[in-house]
């Protein structure tokens, strides 16, 4: 029996890296594609509650793949195919090809991974793409090769549960590229400022969010960023589990528990 591979992007359904992604997928199974109808970029896990989804099928994808376009977000998405339109859980999740880094603390923050992560949810093995480059343009080769390598990665071997693979890959040539390369995420920050305009007729001020990325450790080669400027397709685990264990021990052995309810009632006290 083919693999079921569902696929996902935060960029829209006519965005190139989709379609991209479709002609890898394809290669490795039988390809349903739930795609958001406008771009839900920096949107991250966001579900919608507020309003109904809206759904209509499209050939846009090729007649040989069963292609749905959504109101919804990316993890919307997901969670429609696979709790609406398909009849068995997939093999295999798909999300992007991403226009834009996805990259360490930018994770946080991406439709195209926040997809991948809720596949996770349901230990299906997930894979974010994304490309370094926001040209919607770009030639896309090098991210279809090694986004091919990790599928049959992961299709090759048994994997943790409730975990997803994010991948990004660098804007070189293929003739560049040193590989694939598993990492872990580097620890960079936004150093964020909001610029205020006036509208020239309403008198009114608005803002834009700007900012400056700083990688704290740009000389770690275990991370993701170093990775990517040394040439190579930077691949992060991800986990569904947030917790943070060595610290959860330490809070555990220094024994900060209410002992009694004497001790709650006093803390209470202290509050009011």
């Amino acid at each position: 029996m083919a693999n079921l591979i569902l696929i996902t992007n935060d960029d829209g359904y006519r965005a190139p890296g989709i379609k991209a992604l479709v002609e890898v997928a394809k290669i490795y199974g039988e390809v349903v594609v739930v795609a958001p109808d406008k771009p839900w970029s920096a949107k991250s896990h966001s579900v919608t509650l507020d309003t109904p989804l809206e759904l209509r099928e499209t050939d846009y994808f090729g007649n040989d793949v069963k292609g749905y376009i959504t109101t919804g977000s990316p993890a919307d998405n997901i969670k429609f195919g696979l709790n609406y339109l398909l009849d068995h859980q997939p093999d295999l999740i798909l999300s992007g090809i991403n226009h834009g880094p996805n990259y360490s603390i930018n994770m946080y923050y991406s439709g195209t991974v926040a997809a991948a992560i809720e596949g996770a949810f349901h230990n299906i093995p997930s894979i974010a793409v994304s490309v370094e480059s926001f040209d919607t343009g770009y030639d896309l080769t090098l991210s279809k090769h090694y986004t091919a390598e990790l599928i049959e990665f992961i299709l090759g071997h048994s994997l943790a549960s409730q975990m997803c693979f994010n991948l990004n890959v660098p804007a070189i040539e293929l003739s560049e590229s040193k590989g694939l390369r598993f990492c872990r995420s580097a620890r960079a920050v936004w150093k964020e400022e909001y610029y205020k305009w006036t509208h020239p007729r309403r008198k009114q001020n608005y803002y834009w969010l700007m900012g400056k990325f700083y990688n704290f450790e740009p000389n770690n080669e275990e991370t993701d960023l170093w990775a990517i400027r040394n040439g190579y397709a930077a691949v992060v685990p991800i986990s569904v589990d947030p917790t943070n264990y060595n610290i959860l021990h330490q809070l555990k052995n220094e024994g900060l528990t209410f002992k009694n309810k004497t001790d709650y009632e006093s803390i209470s006290r202290l509050r009011h």
